[in-house]
């Protein structure tokens, strides 16, 4: 199954939720998902399954001043 992670094209071998697939990319808060352009809750990372073809933005805040 293919999915996008933050524009680029990954191959998944086997059914993951959000949650997994992150962490396996290493993510670490504080960050805002997205799936298909729609926010995703952190309570909800570990219900929802990814499907081919999604497409997933890790956003993580930039502090500056």
């Amino acid at each position: 199954m293919k999915v996008e992670f933050n524009g680029e094209t990954i191959n998944i071998d086997h059914e993951q939720t959000i949650q997994e697939f992150i962490t396996a990319k290493g993510a670490r808060p504080p960050f805002a998902v997205a799936l298909n352009g729609t926010f995703v809750s952190r309570t909800e990372l570990p219900s929802v399954t990814l499907n081919d073809g999604d497409k997933i933005e890790l956003l993580s805040p930039i502090q500056g001043g």
